[in-house]
């Protein structure tokens, strides 16, 4: 056999082989592809309960189920811009009715000046500017100081409960520390003060817009 017979046989049976392992490569990717598809779809309905069911437990804690009827999850309002919510992008409002008439709303708002970042809250008010609760969603605030905003910390932020426009003054909607009537805590007094100062907008923001965020027909609410 020639050299160049050879050299060809060997060139043939490489080729075989890069065919082969391509071949092979190109199904595992297809495999690799469906099953990722596949389980996706699979758990696709399960992820969206999840989720629900998250929202829903969060609600529940700033809003009594013995005031509504509805699903505040399906009535909701985008609202674009609202920056007395402390944010710049479209935040959700859950509506929450009583025989069709309104009865709350719960509203996500951020205290863009907390000690640690933005600290998310929820910010649910009765339809008659009464706060009816106020939780933190997400922080990132020192610990055992200003993480005490949170429930699963201590009760400070139950103190809004019942609390409104007036009650106290607005210009008392502070801490103590700068002539308020919120405690703060020892040691940390620019967390509380953000939290303060975001739910007192987010009042001022329900008050200028409580007649759009409850109308019948939906469409995107802007701040005047």
């Amino acid at each position: 056999m020639s050299r160049l017979e050879s050299f060809r046989q060997r060139f043939a049976g490489a080729g075989v082989y890069v065919f082969i392992a391509g071949t092979l490569l190109g199904l595992y990717a297809l495999i690799g592809t469906g099953m990722v598809v596949y389980t996706h779809a699979a758990t696709a309905d399960r992820i969206t309960a999840n989720e629900r069911d998250a929202t829903l437990r969060a609600i529940a804690t700033v809003l009594p189920r013995s005031l509504y009827d509805n699903d505040p999850l399906r009535d909701t309002r985008t609202l674009v811009e609202p920056k007395w919510l402390g944010t710049s992008t479209p935040e959700v409002v859950y509506r929450a009715r009583r025989q069709g008439k309104p009865a709350a709303a719960v509203f996500s708002a951020v205290a863009p000046d907390g000690y640690g970042g933005p600290i998310r809250l929820l910010v649910a008010i009765a339809v008659d500017g009464k706060v009816l609760g106020v939780r933190v969603v997400s922080q990132q605030e020192t610990p055992g100081l200003g993480d005490a905003i949170d429930a699963s910390h201590s009760s400070w932020a139950m103190g809004f409960a019942g609390r409104r426009l007036g009650d106290p003054p607005l210009d008392r909607w502070k801490v103590k520390r700068d002539g308020g009537v919120f405690d703060q805590f020892t040691g940390a007094t620019i967390t509380p003060r953000a939290v303060v100062k975001a739910v007192k907008n987010t009042l001022l923001y329900y008050r200028a817009h409580k007649d759009e965020l409850f109308g019948k027909h939906p469409h995107e609410v802007r701040p005047s």
